[in-house]
C-alpha cells in the first residue's frame, strides 16, 4: 500500500495537540484583528495552501471577493474535498495570473521562508494589490527553538525541512523596506511575524 505524504500546512493545521492549536488560533486571531481594519473586498491569497486562510476569512465575514493562488496541486485537491466553496487556482507566487492593482489586500503567510527568490515573489505581490499587503513569516530564532523544545526536527536544531529564509521582526522589516514597502503594523503571535504593508 502506497503510503500518502500530506502537505505540512495540512498536518500544522488539523493537529489535535492543545498547544499548536492554541498557537494556530492566536495567530488567526492577531491576522483577523489587522485585516478587519483595513475592510477589503477583494482578497488574494498568494500561497493559499488548502484554504485554511481563506476559510477563516469568509467565516468572520472579511472580504465580499476571496481568491487563493496555491503551487501544489496535493495541497488544491485536499483545500478543495475541505472547503468547497472556496476559490483555489493552481499557480505560482513568481507570477500571478492577474493585472496589476486587481485587489484591495494581498496575504502571504508563511511561503516566503519557502522560496528561493523571496523578492521576486514580494514584486508580483506588490504588482496586484491596489495598497495594501500582509506578509506572515516564521519569527526566528524563536519558530526553531520552539520546534526544538518540542522534540521536532532535533538533528536540524529546530529547522523545518522546508525553511530556507530566516527572518526576526527586524531583518524582515529591512527586507519589506529594501522591496518598496512601507510597514504600517507589526504583530508578533508567538511563533510568528505578521506586518501589514502598505504600497
Amino acid at each position: 500500500m502506497t503510503k500518502i505524504s500530506l502537505p505540512t500546512n495540512f498536518i500544522k493545521h488539523t493537529s489535535k495537540n492543545p498547544i499548536q492549536k492554541f498557537l494556530i488560533n492566536n495567530f488567526y486571531s492577531s491576522l483577523i484583528s489587522i485585516i478587519k481594519d483595513l475592510s477589503p473586498n477583494t482578497i488574494l491569497d498568494a500561497g493559499c495552501g488548502e484554504g485554511f486562510t481563506m476559510n477563516k476569512l469568509s467565516k468572520n465575514g472579511i472580504g465580499k471577493e476571496i481568491e487563493g493562488i496555491e503551487y501544489m496541486k496535493e495541497a488544491i485537491s485536499l483545500g478543495k474535498k475541505l472547503y468547497s466553496d472556496l476559490a483555489i487556482k493552481q499557480g505560482s507566487v513568481y507570477e500571478l495570473p492577474y493585472k496589476d492593482n486587481s485587489f484591495d489586500l494581498v496575504i502571504c503567510t508563511e511561503v516566503l521562508e519557502h522560496l528561493e527568490e523571496p523578492a521576486k515573489a514580494l514584486k508580483e505581490i506588490l504588482r496586484v494589490s491596489k495598497k495594501y499587503l500582509i506578509i506572515s513569516v516564521p519569527n526566528e530564532p524563536l519558530f526553531m527553538v520552539s520546534n526544538f523544545l518540542r522534540g521536532k526536527n532535533l538533528s536540524r536544531l529546530g529547522n523545518d525541512m522546508g525553511h530556507i529564509n530566516h527572518w526576526n521582526p527586524f531583518s524582515l522589516k529591512e527586507f519589506l523596506t529594501q522591496n518598496k514597502i512601507k510597514v504600517k503594523k507589526t504583530n508578533l503571535p508567538f511563533p510568528w511575524i505578521i506586518i501589514l504593508g502598505e504600497k
